[in-house]
């Protein structure tokens, strides 16, 4: 399998080239090489590698600075995204796009699935809503992977957040918000096992389980032999620019059914991260 990433520079886009490298023949693009909105580099870049799947893990993530930048943000998300989607389907490759548990309303108490409704509240999930819509009616046979709270080797995400903040005596962390923490290398094997079966369709791929940011953040300061109290607290105790889900746990179901891959629980996903990072300092 001939596979092109975009966006390699990302933590999740540098666990894809390693991943899908164990498939075959990979090969990548991120700014300023490439710009993803470019419908000619794009093209160029497709026809001379000759792919046969182009996983898209370009993004705009910026949740907060979206609602001041909206522009900025429905350019990558959502005309980049068609961009690729149409030059993939040109070239007669396959596309993966990546999007968000932001597109739920996060009103529910248990998971969602993969044919509720959405209701993107935010610029940036506005954005992935509508990247979704655009790839789907660019490339009908188009994979589009909902993800959420990812976290991997050089992202400046939760888990590095709390340990840096892991240098106060204290810390108050939001229990009011529960989703499921997902390891980059967990959703790149999801991927690796979506590209083998050849399916189109939407899918969810998070690690298993659900947790409140309170209770990751407790298993963080575990793992990492920190012992410094934690205290629970309300979102409302930190404003935020960005509308966000209270409750954004996805259901693996339709990944499953669709290539039997299974994600790992999040307290392993974390355990193994951890373990990785501990190896590297």
């Amino acid at each position: 399998m001939r596979t092109l990433v975009f966006g390699v520079k990302g933590q999740l886009g540098r666990n894809l080239l390693r991943v899908m490298g164990e498939a075959g023949e990979t090969a990548g693009y991120d700014v300023p090489e490439l710009d993803i909105c470019n419908t000619e580099a794009v093209r160029c870049a497709i026809e001379a590698f000759q792919p046969d799947v182009v996983i898209n893990a370009a993004a705009y993530t910026d949740v907060e600075k979206a609602e001041s930048d909206r522009e900025a943000a429905f350019r990558v998300n959502r005309d980049g995204a068609a961009v690729a989607a149409k030059a993939a389907h040109d070239a007669g490759a396959r596309i993966i796009y990546y999007s968000t548990d932001f597109v739920f309303a996060g009103n529910k108490h248990t998971p969602y699935e993969i044919d509720e409704p959405i209701a993107p509240k935010g610029v940036y999930a506005e954005s992935k809503a509508a990247g979704e819509e655009a790839v789907r009616a660019a490339h009908p046979g188009a994979a589009i992977i909902r993800t959420a709270w990812l976290y991997g080797p050089g992202g400046n995400h939760f888990i590095e957040k709390i340990l840096r903040a892991a240098a106060r005596p204290s810390l108050r962390v939001v229990e009011d918000e529960i989703g499921s923490p997902t390891f980059t290398q967990d959703l790149g094997e999801a991927t690796r096992a979506l590209c083998n079966v050849n399916t189109a369709g939407i899918f969810h791929a998070v690690n298993e389980g659900a947790c409140s940011r309170f209770e990751f953040a407790q298993a963080i300061l575990r793992l990492a032999g920190i012992n410094i109290p934690v205290e629970p607290c309300k979102a409302t105790e930190f404003p935020s620019a960005a509308p966000r889900p209270s409750y954004s746990v996805l259901s693996n179901a339709a990944l499953e059914a669709a290539c039997g891959y299974h994600m790992p629980p999040w307290e392993d996903a974390l355990a193994r991260y951890m373990l990785g990072r501990e190896k590297q300092s």
